[in-house]
């Protein structure tokens, strides 16, 4: 039984940080993938950025590239996901997701599809 916990979120003023985390037990990193999704409110969930934990590949979308980073660490079975310079229209319920499930293409923007296992979401809000 795969389950996925996010923590980390709040509320914090434009050009502030956070960091995101997602615990993740019952579940194999082993050429698996885990990610991060967003959805504001009244806008369909998009991909964030999503992390092979075998090699560490990583993939981001355009909005937050330069701005977040995620991360890995084996040890904790955790994945995280550091926001800095945030900005209003990076509120929302931030998801873990993990499994690949079939083969992604990242140039695909629909990555919600590639994974077979989701978290509840933590609220980040950005404040001007």
């Amino acid at each position: 039984q795969v389950q996925l916990v996010e923590s980390g979120g709040g509320s914090v003023q434009a050009g502030g940080s956070l960091r995101l985390s997602c615990a993740a037990s019952g579940w194999t990193y082993e050429s698996n993938v885990m990610g991060w999704f967003r959805q504001r409110p009244g806008k369909e969930r998009e991909g964030v950025a999503v992390i092979y934990i075998e090699s560490g590949r990583s993939h981001y979308r355009d909005f937050v590239k330069g701005r977040f980073t995620i991360s890995y660490d084996k040890a904790k079975t955790s994945v995280y996901l550091t926001m800095n310079s945030l900005q209003p229209e990076d509120s929302a319920i931030y998801y873990c997701a993990a499994d690949l499930v079939k083969p992604p293409n990242w140039y695909d923007h629909n990555w919600s599809q590639y994974f077979g296992y989701w978290g509840q979401g933590t609220q980040v809000t950005v404040s001007s």
